[in-house]
């Protein structure tokens, strides 16, 4: 299995395994979706976790922007726990660098807000 790095991170650009992207994204295992939109732009949803929930990786990071303008309410917390995955919610600079410490240890997924 692939094990994606994060090479960079700085405020509306990250760079994982080479490829520069601009937009927010979540990193499963077996890939990276770009351009990921939420539902709600700075409040993180459980439908905005469809592919996370559904590939049920160990743990997932999530990276709440430059600044933590991402909320994570308690709805996705509980469901997160109801599929047993462990989460982590960082300012996104900390996010990048817990998954490449973390994702070589553990099935991870990461969902990165870029901006804010």
């Amino acid at each position: 299995m692939l094990v994606h790095h994060i090479d960079n991170y700085h405020f509306g650009e990250i760079t994982i395994n080479g490829i520069s992207h601009t937009k927010d994204l979540i990193i499963l295992p077996s890939h990276i979706i770009t351009g990921w939109w939420r539902k709600e732009g700075h409040v993180l949803h459980l439908d905005d976790l469809e592919e996370v929930l559904r590939t049920k990786p160990r743990l997932l990071v999530i990276g709440q922007g430059a600044f933590s303008g991402m909320r994570v309410p308690s709805e996705v917390e509980q469901a997160l726990k109801a599929a047993d995955i462990e989460w982590i919610a960082l300012p996104t600079e900390k996010a990048c660098q817990e998954f490449n410490l973390r994702a070589p240890e553990q099935v991870t997924a990461a969902a990165l807000h870029l901006t804010c």
